[in-house]
């Protein structure tokens, strides 16, 4: 069995998002891809060390904030000494606060200054400057409110390495949101619902049921479901180098199978996932039970009944 991480993990699990009921949520996640969202503490990162200037998380002074292109990503804001300047998701820009302290500004050193109106801009409204202060007395660089940083592991003008690090650190944009990258494969989303007497189980990002089939294996993982089979059951499949986008499901549990054609199908906990083409909607879970082989999920992988 392949486990897929499209995306460099900075953490040791996955921020579990509440369970949603059935209709409560616009989309679950999935499409053919699983995107993304773990638990964004860098400090559960494999260690390395941070830039010699930085050691101490201590933060780099900003002078200057100035836009500049950045391949796939388009425009994105870069500091003083050109190094890319991100944003964190668990931060929050109304009210401004930053949430990554310790070894988190370690590996993410905050951008500060004394007095933000005296930071040049170039290609970015002065107006969306701003600070905030954080709970060791120094003042951050905001950016739109959100609270800017560099990257330990980007070790020269121009790296993008904490693009998408854990789900939740992007780059700034000019306008102060998040850059996206365009050539980025699609994401593959799951999402665990409530649905009926079945209680949590796993959808994908369109509310759709994803079955399990008793005669394949989990360990090792084997799908045994080809030709007519998979018309009636479309495997659920990963596109290569796809970001996992996971609330309420482990990312410990998540994974890909190769299939007979060569493409990468979807395991939770070790089982390949299926859709069933009789599911005409979301919630549908018209092919619980079939043949006695054929069921919903739970996010560990078991049978849901």
């Amino acid at each position: 069995m392949k486990w897929v991480r499209a995306i460099t993990m900075t953490a040791a699990g996955l921020a579990l998002g509440a369970v949603a009921a059935c209709g409560t949520q616009g989309g679950a996640v999935s499409g053919d891809a699983v995107a993304n969202q773990a638990q964004a503490q860098p400090a559960a990162a494999a260690p390395y060390d941070a830039p010699a200037n930085n050691s101490t998380g201590a933060g780099v002074q900003a002078t200057r904030l100035a836009a500049t292109d950045a391949a796939s990503l388009g425009q994105i804001v870069a500091d003083g000494d050109g190094r890319s300047v991100y944003r964190f998701d668990k931060d929050t820009a109304k009210p401004p606060q930053s949430n990554c302290a310790g070894d988190c500004a370690v590996n993410w050193p905050p951008l500060l200054t004394t007095d933000p109106a005296s930071i040049a801009v170039e290609g970015i409204d002065k107006a969306l400057i701003g600070a905030v202060d954080r709970a060791d007395g120094t003042k951050q660089v905001t950016i739109g409110g959100w609270p800017a940083y560099r990257f330990a592991k980007d070790a020269a003008a121009g790296d993008v390495k904490g693009q998408g690090v854990g789900g939740t650190w992007f780059a700034f944009t000019p306008a102060g949101k998040k850059a996206s990258d365009k050539n980025a494969a699609p994401a593959v989303a799951l999402t665990v619902m409530k649905v009926g007497k079945l209680g949590p189980i796993v959808t994908d990002k369109d509310g759709m049921t994803l079955y399990r089939f008793d005669k394949d294996t989990a360990n090792p993982s084997k799908s045994n479901c080809e030709g007519d089979c998979a018309a009636k059951w479309p495997p659920v499949t990963v596109p290569q180098g796809a970001q996992f986008q996971l609330n309420g499901v482990d990312q410990a549990n998540v994974g890909t199978v190769a299939r007979s054609d060569g493409s990468m199908q979807l395991t939770v906990g070790g089982w390949p996932m299926y859709r069933f083409a009789g599911d005409a909607k979301s919630c549908d879970t018209n092919g619980q039970g079939l043949g006695g082989v054929w069921w919903a999920t739970k996010a560990t992988g078991a049978r849901a009944k």
